[in-house]
Order: C-alpha cells, then sequence, then structure tokens
C-alpha cells in the first residue's frame, strides 16, 4: 500500500514547519505569554470584534491583522470620566459628561531571521543535523527577540548590555530603528522614578545626580506601592487568570526587576525587611485558586504591598556619562524628550540599572499572518548553489508598541501617559 509522502520543500512541509515553529517559540521560556491575557469570551463583544486580548493583563495581544490585509491597527483607551449628579428636578437634560478617547496607531512589519545549515560538505563531516541544529537556534533566537522588543519599548531604552543572548543589536547599530518597527519612547514624566537615597525622586532628572549608594531595597517597594495608591492618573491592577482574590486584594501590578538589583533586594539587612516574608506571601496568594498553576508564580517570586517581584532574564543598564533620554517636568504634558548625562560619580565600578513595573494594559503586541500560513512564526528554506547548501529563515509577522496615551492628570490637562508601565531606576555594583 502507497503512504503519502511530503518531500523537504514541499508547500506542505512548509506549513507543517511553520506550526511546529510557532509552537515552539511561543512556548519557549520568556514572560511573553506569561504576561498576555487570553482571548476574551462573549462578555466582551467589542475587544472581540477587534479580535484583542483582554485588558487585565499586561500584554494586550491584538490579532486583527491576522484576519486580513494591512499594517497598520488602531488601539483605543477610553478616558475614565467625571460625572456630576443632577439633584432633584433640575433639568438634567443635555447635560451628560463627553465620553472621550485617546488612540494610537502601530505599525506592523516582518521580520527574518536566517541562519546557514551548511552544504554537502559539512553535512559530510559532522555527525550533527546541521538542520536541527538550526532550527533549534530559531526555536532559541525568535522568542528572544520579541521580547528584547518587549523589553526596550516598556523600558525606554535598550540599555549596554549585549552578548550571544542578545538578539536585538545595541541602539548604536545602523538597523536598530529598522528593527523596532515602531518609536522606542522614554517614560513619560509621571512614569518615571529614580531612587534617591531611603526615597524615590519621580522624573529621569535625577539620574545626573544618582549616587553609587543608592541602590533598591525592599523598603522601595512600600515607597511605590503608596506612589500607586496616589497617583493621580491610576495604572489599574492586573488580574491573573484564577485568582479569585482579584477583587478584594488586587495585585497592583509586576515588578521585573535586573538580576543585580534582584541581589541588592535579597541581601538587604535593614530591621523589618525580612526576604522570607515577601517569598511566604507569594506562595500564600498562589494557593488562591488556580494561581499555583500560573507560571508568573513559578520559581521564587517576591509579593509585598500587592506587588509581584520576579528577576528579568535581561538586564537594561547604562554606564557613568552616558546620555539618557528622559522626560522633564516641564515637558510632561506633550512628552517631549531630551537627554540627561547619568552621573560620572557611577565610574567604572557601578551602572544604572533599570527596573519595569507592569500593570494592567503596558503593551500591545500586534500579529498578522503570513501569506503561505496562519501562523505568526513560518520557517523558510532556500537551497543555493545548485541546492547543495541550505539556509533556513524565521520569519515573524508581528510587532509591539508600548500603549501610551495623552490622558488628563489632577489638573485637568492632557498629559503624555505611558497607561501600564512605570519604571524605577536603581544603582547596581559591576560584577566580573
Amino acid at each position: 500500500m502507497s503512504q503519502t509522502s511530503v518531500a523537504r520543500g514541499s508547500a506542505l512541509a512548509n506549513k507543517q514547519f511553520s506550526t511546529a515553529l510557532s509552537a515552539m517559540a511561543t512556548r519557549q521560556p520568556t514572560p511573553l505569554a506569561a504576561l498576555t491575557g487570553p482571548m476574551p469570551t462573549h462578555d466582551a463583544a467589542m475587544r472581540k470584534l477587534k479580535q484583542q486580548s483582554t485588558t487585565e493583563m499586561p500584554i494586550v495581544r491584538v490579532d486583527e491583522l491576522s484576519k486580513g490585509p494591512g499594517d497598520v491597527v488602531q488601539v483605543d483607551c477610553a478616558h475614565v470620566v467625571k460625572l456630576r449628579p443632577i439633584m432633584g428636578d433640575k433639568n438634567a437634560e443635555g447635560l451628560g459628561a463627553a465620553l472621550k478617547y485617546s488612540s494610537k496607531d502601530i505599525t506592523l512589519d516582518m521580520a527574518t531571521l536566517p541562519v546557514s545549515a551548511g552544504g554537502k560538505m559539512t553535512a559530510q563531516r559532522t555527525p550533527h543535523s546541521m538542520r536541527l541544529n538550526a532550527l533549534a537556534q530559531l526555536k532559541r533566537a525568535i522568542p528572544a527577540f520579541r521580547w528584547q522588543r518587549c523589553l526596550t519599548l516598556l523600558a525606554g531604552t535598550r540599555g549596554k548590555q549585549d552578548g550571544t543572548d542578545w538578539v536585538l543589536p545595541l541602539a548604536t547599530d545602523p538597523d536598530f530603528a529598522e528593527m523596532m518597527v515602531n518609536v522606542v519612547k522614554a517614560p513619560s514624566y509621571n512614569r518615571h522614578w529614580v531612587v534617591n537615597g531611603a526615597t524615590l525622586t519621580q522624573g529621569g532628572a535625577q539620574l545626573a545626580s544618582i549616587a553609587t549608594t543608592d541602590s533598591m531595597k525592599l523598603s522601595h517597594l512600600d515607597e511605590f506601592a503608596a506612589i500607586w495608591d496616589e497617583m493621580s492618573v491610576k495604572m489599574a491592577p492586573i488580574q491573573i487568570p484564577g485568582d479569585p482574590a482579584a477583587g478584594d486584594d488586587p495585585i497592583k501590578g509586576i515588578m521585573l526587576v535586573d538580576p543585580l538589583v534582584w541581589d541588592a533586594m535579597i541581601t538587604d539587612t535593614t530591621a523589618g525587611n525580612n526576604i522570607r516574608t515577601f517569598e511566604t506571601n507569594a506562595m500564600q496568594r498562589a494557593k488562591y485558586g488556580d494561581l499555583n498553576r500560573h507560571p508568573l508564580f513559578s520559581g521564587s517570586p517576591i509579593l509585598w504591598n500587592g506587588v509581584l517581584v520576579r528577576k528579568m532574564q535581561y538586564a537594561i543598564r547604562h554606564d557613568a556619562s552616558d546620555l539618557i533620554a528622559h522626560v522633564t517636568s516641564a515637558n510632561k504634558l506633550a512628552g517631549t524628550e531630551t537627554n540627561v548625562t547619568l552621573a560620572a560619580g557611577l565610574s567604572t565600578t557601578h551602572q544604572m540599572a533599570r527596573s519595569i513595573f507592569l500593570s494592567a494594559q503596558a503593551l500591545a503586541v500586534v500579529s498578522g499572518a503570513n501569506q503561505t500560513s496562519e501562523e505568526t512564526y513560518s520557517l523558510l528554506e532556500n537551497k543555493t548553489n545548485f541546492e547543495r547548501n541550505l539556509e533556513l529563515a524565521g520569519e515573524i509577522m508581528g510587532t509591539e508598541d508600548k500603549l501610551r496615551w495623552s490622558l488628563p492628570n489632577s489638573a485637568g490637562d492632557l498629559e503624555a501617559t505611558d497607561f501600564g508601565v512605570a519604571v524605577i531606576d536603581s544603582v547596581v555594583r559591576k560584577r566580573g
């Protein structure tokens, strides 16, 4: 009996490999999937119409462009309206508060990551499968590239760390802006804090005076939690699927910290800053509902004052005397950026490290469909040199962008606001 055979390079084979590559890439251990909410059900008709995932998690997935042609998607934000009651028999007609919206366009583009699988003689000389090795490289690089773009957009800077684990090049690379697709914007003034001794100072101007002693401590979590409660332009708490306590005891957000910031926090010996208490709080919260199954509670996270702290794989750091884009208090409404020079006193022994706090609706991840597949990721194969050399490429049809809108502040002015992300800059001591 004859069997169906799918030759390498055929359309069907490519589709199967694209599906496999897409599955492998999305399952890689980056926080992208863990921070993204599920697609909505029938109770969210508007979001469903726009193919947008739930808005209670830091990353909002927008799949609208996967359903048809186009390279720009619009994401909207409805302002919180301040209503005014009309009492008794007074005429209320025509006095309704006007609904206001802000919107932003996010551009979609395609990224291709090629890798050579060698030629016939290369395959002859090695016992390894060059094709499987190339596929494994793509499996690692694709999710790393997307998450590094996410971190750069959320942090508002690429930083100076580099190495083989970084697929996204430094901002000085001539192709950096094209790879990012959407513009990297410095943190808005009302979402930027710098450790200043025992307190947090708002705005990036403080970076010019940051000192080697300005390391992150557990007490700074208390300070930030208090700031979060009193923000004039509120950040929405996250609602992790399977958390029945989300309404009564909301998690304010997730603080992603540099590995060296994490080290500074867990070695803090200040009275009352007991790291074991923080870890116990996280484990207790994870026992509610299905949270123990959620990847955000895997490992050893810290939970205090409603802030879930996790160590991030990559570091966003700057060296002494670096120019860093920031928004001054005078420019906070328009969000116009200027550069601040990082304090030279950090010398060569210390760096500035940026921690990223994520609440709901911090980032939009826009996905499209490839021409040959409905998958976001596709595997391409190309034989050259009279079909003796094989080159593979992973193709990503999707981009990301930080969600920023102009929202009314306490004075009633529209202020450029990073809706779901804030950053805290602190100092770490270099190792190695």
